[in-house]
């Protein structure tokens, strides 16, 4: 099963890294989490789909801590987050003891399927936001 795993994982990053990302993350309502990439210390900015909880932004992460934004964040949690066009700053945190399967039935629909189909490594993520809105 591991093996099969694997080649999934690396099918399906592969499709989002050349054709899926940079399609949705142009796209002006598109929710994007923003990182600082750990070793180029650019913007990285990747296509997630969450929800706005008050002042926290919660998603699950499909491949946890293989995920590309999962490292940047480990290295850095200072995050942006674009919701409904709007970029908001905060601070990421990785919840590792959180039910990624409960969470997902909290979050929109589409990508929790999409998220519970493709994924092998659920992980919570809960961004802090600050109220300062950035345009």
């Amino acid at each position: 099963m591991a093996r099969y795993d694997e080649v999934k994982f690396r099918a399906i990053t592969a499709f989002q890294r050349r054709v899926g990302n940079p399609v949705l993350r142009r796209l002006p309502f598109q929710t994007v989490l923003e990182t600082t990439g750990r070793t180029s210390g650019l913007p990285r900015r990747t296509p997630v789909g969450g929800r706005r909880v008050g002042d926290s932004f919660w998603l699950v992460s499909e491949y946890g801590e293989k995920s590309q934004y999962i490292r940047n964040i480990k290295a850095n949690p200072t995050v942006r987050v674009r919701i409904r066009g709007h970029w908001h700053p905060g601070t990421a945190h990785l919840l590792p003891d959180d039910d990624p399967r409960a969470r997902l039935k909290t979050l929109p629909r589409l990508n929790s399927t999409a998220v519970r189909a493709f994924g092998t490594g659920l992980l919570t993520v809960r961004v802090d936001l600050t109220d300062t809105r950035v345009t």
